[in-house]
């Protein structure tokens, strides 16, 4: 496992609750759904000191920040994506969007990896376009 994934493991370890065991959950289903993504954490400051796990393939697919309430996933190029599963809840306006996960929530994980390689798509293709 590479150092990047340590980080995201320790950001994981740090929610012994609900939201670490989704946090995994969300990490399998990218895996799967993108096998070479690349897992690292980013934006660490005084108030965060683990940062935000990022999940990215030539380019960010999608965040998982995680509150008190909620897991957020967010998709900086939302708005170019179709999801045709009706996933995003959140973050509604201007590029992103964003999916908002609560304890009771039943994740449909077949609509999220959809999400999640969609995504890394519309990443490969704006790449390729430069």
């Amino acid at each position: 496992m590479s150092i990047m994934s340590e980080a995201v493991d320790a950001k994981i370890a740090s929610l012994p609750d609900w939201r670490g065991a989704l946090l995994t959950r969300i990490r399998r289903l990218m895996r799967e759904a993108v096998p070479d993504v690349v897992e690292e954490v980013k934006w660490r400051k005084a108030t965060n000191p683990l940062g935000v796990p990022t999940w990215s393939h030539t380019g960010i697919i999608c965040t998982g920040e995680t509150y008190k309430d909620k897991v957020k996933l967010t998709f900086p190029k939302g708005s170019m994506l179709h999801d045709k599963h009706g996933l995003f809840n959140a973050s509604l306006t201007g590029v992103r969007r964003a999916v908002d996960l609560f304890e009771e929530d039943d994740l449909n994980e077949r609509a999220l990896q959809d999400l999640f390689r969609e995504a890394a798509t519309v990443n490969s293709a704006a790449s390729r376009s430069r």
